[in-house]
């Protein structure tokens, strides 16, 4: 049966960067991804280095709150195109899911469909932990303690900055059962993460066999739900005009001074008048934010500047006025030295 593998793992925690530094290497060569993102613009996939074809997307809400059939459809529809050789002939699935999921009724539909019986088999967790605001993550956010708990691999990302050293014994106490390993910059031999067996709910603590088993109950409920707290919500910003980059280190900087917690991810693609035909990648997590990365070119043909917001109790317009204010000001005091 094909392998299923379930990358998850908190906002901002290196997911993606994981996902991406993988599929380059050769042992990943044959392998499809399912990007699940929260929120109605997705950048993950523009940001992850594999044949597009093989790439699909669901952005149709958090897999943990919505109907269960969406992604039984997906995995379906994916692998009747495999056959009828309409994509590669993938050997392997990942999924990752959006940072905010709760990883339990994505792998009790995994296991116990029926349309799924027979071609697929869970060949394991890997979950991704931020050493910087690991600690914390674990402390206000229960889904991220889910995330680490069911996982078979869990990756401590970010180890190359000073604040990492004391989770480790945090995590082997909240999975006694995880090998734990540490990337830089996403860089882990596949062969550490995958391949692991099958993945089997009764070797698992009896918390997580309680969160399955709940959910093997309620998976026919009729209507989505929302799991993540009526405070959350994702901030789309589309800007096809280009952005000043003195006013988009302004911006950057009054978030991470301002927002701290409530700013729980910000990503973005970022055109920029000084480097129009590059753009530029932007990370933050709560008051953390790293130094912008260039991409060699443009991943898609359209060119607009694109930045998502996952918050708690902050408004989504805040962002889009701030910005637009900031860059008003710079593209006046050029003007202005003309």
């Amino acid at each position: 049966m094909l392998p299923v593998s379930v990358l998850t793992g908190f906002l901002g925690s290196g997911k993606t960067t994981l996902l991406s530094r993988l599929l380059r290497h050769e042992d990943m060569a044959k392998t499809a991804v399912i990007i699940n993102e929260f929120g109605a613009v997705g950048l993950d996939h523009m940001l992850v280095e594999a044949s597009d074809e093989n790439i699909v997307q669901l952005n149709s809400g958090c897999l943990c709150c919505t109907i269960r059939g969406d992604l039984v459809f997906t995995l379906l529809d994916l692998l009747g195109r495999r056959d009828r050789g309409e994509v590669m002939a993938f050997e392997r699935i990942v999924i990752e899911t959006t940072g905010l999921a709760d990883p339990a009724p994505i792998l009790q539909a995994l296991i116990t469909d029926t349309a799924l019986a027979g071609d697929i088999q869970v060949d394991g967790v890997v979950t991704t932990v931020d050493a910087v605001t690991g600690a914390a993550t674990l402390d206000r956010h229960p889904e991220s303690v889910k995330q680490a708990a069911v996982a078979d691999r869990i990756v401590l990302t970010k180890t190359d900055l000073p604040e990492a050293a004391e989770l480790q014994d945090r995590l082997s106490t909240v999975n006694p059962t995880a090998s734990l390993f540490t990337a830089i910059k996403g860089d882990i031999a596949p062969g550490l993460l995958f391949d692991s067996g099958v993945f089997d709910p009764s070797a698992k603590p009896a918390d997580v066999q309680a969160w399955l088993a709940a959910e093997e109950h309620a998976h026919d409920h009729a209507h989505d739900v929302n799991r993540h707290g009526d405070g959350i919500t994702a901030h789309a910003m589309v800007r096809e005009k280009p952005i000043h980059a003195v006013a988009l280190t302004l911006f950057l900087e009054i978030l991470a001074e301002h927002c701290g917690p409530d700013l729980l991810r910000m990503k973005g693609l970022v055109k920029l008048v000084e480097s129009a035909d590059r753009p530029a990648v932007v990370h933050g997590v709560q008051n953390v934010f790293h130094p912008p990365v260039w991409l060699d070119r443009w991943p898609a043909e359209d060119r607009s500047s694109k930045l998502v917001f996952i918050t708690k109790d902050l408004p989504g317009q805040w962002f889009e006025d701030l910005l637009q204010a900031l860059d008003a000001e710079v593209a006046e005091a050029h003007e202005r030295q003309r």
